[in-house]
């Protein structure tokens, strides 16, 4: 999960999130059609080629969002969950928890995509020519622009560059013809990997080459350093999917964390629990019922010479704001939730009742000693 998104609400039952990185190209594509307008001139006012820029950026994006979501609805088609859907600077991604159990699943599922964008391409293309049919040029210049885009999209996805719609073809394809997910999945990695490495050379050939614009080779690099950068996490994420798959919150859980009563002074949370165990986060209970957590970093910002008379209560995360967990959860997930809102402590419930804790540090090594023995699930 990508930090810093703004939640749009639900398409489909699906989560719609807005990383703040898609306003950059939001911004700079806007710009390019308020500058540079379609159609040619007579340019209209400016006020209007503002509208038009925004109306043509938003739809743009409006294509992106139908792309992610023909692969969603293909993947809970085949009894795979979608978390959400992100939109960023380089389009969209859905996230899935899960990943394809048998490679025609896998196929159909990445192929949707740019051939949904295809068909967006040819609404859109039929709309330019009813528009230019009765004269309305500027209408019928940004149906073009947007048949042309979805084109381009549809291209640049089918790239054989994992985790491209075309590298996990690519994956189906080897995985169908192999037998063997996960070194079909090296395969498209490996591809993916030298042709974003295609991508930052040729962007270098273009910003030295003469009567050729730098711009576009920094565009280049862009795009390849970005294919380089999500070909490795995504072959990292299956590889965290195998070696956490059928693990639950139970089986990670500490169980010796202390559980803090609101009432305690700082000086005594220091003297009795901080400075024995070395631990740096408490849930705070009422009885058995979590009433919040404290972590050393808030009682530092307390001076010493108020922790005698300074409760829990005072300074402590209240309940209502805090992320649990139940016991029979699974890890995956709960540590995709914790990377992706910087989570460093969870409460774990189990029949409503705080049992202990989960800490992000301590789960990552133990995920590292499982990837280190070579443990890991094996799908066909």
């Amino acid at each position: 999960m990508m930090r810093g998104n703004i939640n749009l609400g639900k398409v489909i039952g699906i989560p719609l999130r807005l990383h703040y990185t898609w306003f950059i190209i939001f911004v700079l594509l806007t710009f390019s059609l308020v500058f540079y307008p379609l159609g040619g001139p007579p340019y209209p006012p400016i006020e209007q080629r503002i509208l038009l820029g925004v109306l043509t950026s938003l739809l743009f994006f409006a294509s992106i969002i139908t792309h992610e979501l023909a692969h969603s609805i293909l993947a809970i088609r085949n009894n795979i969950p979608v978390k959400e859907i992100t939109l960023f600077v380089f389009g969209g991604i859905s996230q899935i928890t899960k990943e394809a159990t048998h490679p025609r699943a896998e196929f159909s599922i990445a192929i949707v995509g740019p051939l949904t964008s295809l068909a967006l391409a040819g609404i859109f293309y039929g709309l330019y020519l009813l528009l230019a049919g009765i004269q309305q040029i500027l209408a019928a210049s940004l149906m073009q622009w947007l048949a042309r885009i979805n084109v381009i999209l549809a291209v640049f996805n089918l790239i054989p560059g994992f985790p491209l719609d075309g590298g996990r073809i690519l994956r189906a394809l080897v995985w169908y013809r192999i037998h063997d997910y996960h070194r079909a999945t090296r395969i498209a990695t490996k591809v993916g990997q030298g042709i974003a490495y295609a991508f930052i050379a040729g962007g270098i050939a273009i910003i030295f080459a003469p009567r050729l614009l730098w711009f576009n080779g920094l565009w280049f690099i862009l795009i390849g350093w970005f294919l380089r950068d999500a070909a490795r996490a995504s072959y990292q994420q299956v590889l965290l999917r195998d070696v956490l798959i059928g693990i639950t919150v139970r089986q990670v859980t500490d169980y010796g964390c202390p559980l803090i009563p609101p009432d305690m002074h700082l000086r005594d949370v220091a003297e009795q629990y901080i400075l024995p165990t070395g631990r740096s986060c408490f849930p705070v209970t009422r009885g058995a019922e979590l009433e919040g957590m404290v972590t050393l970093q808030q009682i530092k910002k307390i001076p010493r010479t108020s922790w005698a008379t300074t409760s829990v209560q005072d300074i402590m995360t209240p309940a209502s704001k805090l992320k649990t967990v139940h016991v029979d959860q699974d890890v995956l997930s709960v540590l995709q939730e914790m990377e992706g809102e910087n989570i460093k402590h969870i409460p774990v419930i189990e029949a409503g009742k705080v049992v202990g804790m989960i800490n992000r540090e301590e789960l990552i090594r133990f995920l590292r000693t499982r990837a280190d023995l070579g443990v890991r699930h094996t799908s066909g």
